[in-house]
């Protein structure tokens, strides 16, 4: 079976559940695989590459499972590959900036971290300066990680069926970290398929939230299952459902949203691209060096401690579950009028 042969939403719910269940579906295998025209340009003149250190940006601060995953990496990748890869923070404009520094280069030795944001952001903005699909070669999958409903340990909210039934009654509000991001984006896919009206309430980040969780201020949190957990372990927060394909060992007994429909699992996730001067077949090389790394158990460990799970992807897979999570958050954000403000 074919992309094209599968209706439009229903390949979209089958990626997504495919890839929180980490396997890929055999369209994904195939999707993609025509070579871009970056890559064209640069097939064959690979050589000795890479020949220098690289560059790995990250368009983020210090800090986070994305970032620290990306530096045990490059740990590995640089002695096999020949080279040293510097991880390189540039924050600014929620991703932006630091994208763009790879996305507007001619140096053949810069790498991006990746993120859900880049597959939100095309329908929130028109002014990015780059198409993500365009200028980037795809390497490869790094990690993903569900996001929790959690509430305050006290809190009368148990259940999905009673998360529908007071979502459906006007009588939730829902805190995430910000307007356009995937926890935001997540509240108002509950909305849009379960006929819910749970007021969406944006936070500058997930820290701010949490107190507000932990008091009960709002009814409950969307949030990064890394950040909601150690609350949730410590039993100042309790969980009500997770976004993932399958119930969680770390969260034993809680329900799955998955079991209202394929369409809410939902990951947040980290992937390697490469500038689209990198050769062709020096993202095929590091592509496969990163299939190696992410199936070793000290990667595996370590991912844990982050509170993500290792996902490879061959770059054709990579480019195909970009393309439709584009899509997919594209729909969603016009659909319900989502703006940033």
């Amino acid at each position: 079976m074919t992309h094209s042969s599968l209706p439009r939403r229903r390949a979209l719910g089958l990626l997504a559940a495919s890839l929180a269940s980490g396997a890929w579906p055999a369209w994904a295998s195939d999707a993609g695989t025509g070579t871009t025209a970056a890559t064209a340009a640069t097939a064959g003149t690979a050589g000795a590459w890479p020949t220098r250190p690289l560059t790995a940006i990250v368009p983020f601060a210090p800090g986070g499972a994305g970032n620290g995953s990306l530096r045990i990496l490059a740990e590995l990748i640089g002695p096999r590959i020949g080279q040293p890869i510097v991880v390189d923070n540039r924050p600014g404009a929620g991703g932006i900036t630091g994208t763009l520094a790879v996305t507007s280069s001619h140096d053949d030795h810069m790498l991006l971290l990746g993120s859900t944001t880049m597959t939100i952001l095309p329908a929130l903005r028109n002014d990015l300066g780059y198409d993500v699909q365009r200028d980037l070669q795809p390497v490869g999958m790094i990690s993903t990680q569900p996001l929790v409903l959690a509430v305050a340990a006290n809190s009368p909210l148990h259940g999905i069926d009673d998360l529908v039934a007071k979502g459906r009654a006007g009588e939730l509000s829902a805190g995430n970290s910000g307007v356009g991001t995937l926890s935001h984006l997540a509240t108002e896919l509950l909305n849009q398929k379960l006929g819910a009206r749970i007021l969406a309430v944006p936070y500058k980040g997930d820290s701010v939230l949490i107190p507000d969780v932990v008091a009960g201020t709002v009814s409950l949190g969307v949030m990064n299952l890394p950040v909601a957990l150690p609350l949730i372990q410590a039993g100042r927060l309790r969980a009500v459902a997770v976004t993932s394909a399958q119930p969680l060992a770390s969260l034993p007994g809680v329900p799955v949203l998955r079991s209202r429909g394929d369409e809410f699992v939902i990951a947040g996730w980290a992937a390697l691209f490469a500038a689209k001067k990198v050769p062709a077949a020096g993202v095929e090389r590091l592509g496969q060096l990163l299939r190696e790394a992410l199936d070793t158990p000290s990667v595996r460990e370590r991912f844990a401690g982050f509170g993500v799970t290792p996902q490879a992807s061959t770059p054709a897979q990579l480019r195909a579950f970009v393309r439709s999570e584009t899509a997919r958050w594209g729909e969603l954000v016009r659909g319900r009028g989502i703006k940033l403000e």
